[in-house]
């Protein structure tokens, strides 16, 4: 192997590694709190920008579905990050490392990632077609509103 396969195969396990440290500083000092908190931070923000596209009683049920089910997928995926810190301080602690079991972890995570992200594009499909073209206006401005006041 050259040496800069070899540097890609050990970034895997040290990336997994600082983000598993920082995985359970989050945990251990209060993550779950913080999570809770920030699941509450974006459901009220949510519900600030639903309230200014003017929507119905029964669209927000709606939206509220989609967005548990967000969510869900989300405390899906806090639930197996300790196994896979654990499985890249394997690989790490080893004496040699396997490049077919740090290539499975990255797939592994690939996949994970793709997983997320169709959920995120169906949820936006989805709230798209429960609201009318003025209400999806007024959820975009706000968000833009929102997202230049955060970029400062």
């Amino acid at each position: 192997m050259t040496r800069r396969t070899w540097l890609g195969v050990l970034a895997v396990p040290l990336v997994g590694l600082v983000a598993g440290a920082g995985a359970l500083a989050w945990a251990h000092g209060g993550g779950g709190m913080r999570h809770s908190m920030m699941k509450r931070f974006v459901a009220s923000m949510l519900d600030d920008a639903l309230d200014r596209a003017q929507v119905t009683p029964e669209q927000r049920t709606q939206v509220h579905a989609v967005r548990d089910r967000v969510f869900a997928g989300v405390e899906e995926h806090h639930k197996t990050r300790g196994a896979r810190l654990e499985e890249a301080l394997a690989l790490f602690e080893a004496d040699r490392v396997d490049p077919a079991r740090v290539e499975a972890l990255r797939r592994a995570r690939e996949e994970h990632h793709a997983k997320m992200a169709g959920a995120i594009e169906q949820a936006i499909v989805e709230v798209h077609d429960i609201l009318t073209a003025p209400q999806r206006k007024a959820l975009a401005d706000y968000v833009r509103e929102h997202h230049r006041s955060h970029a400062r």
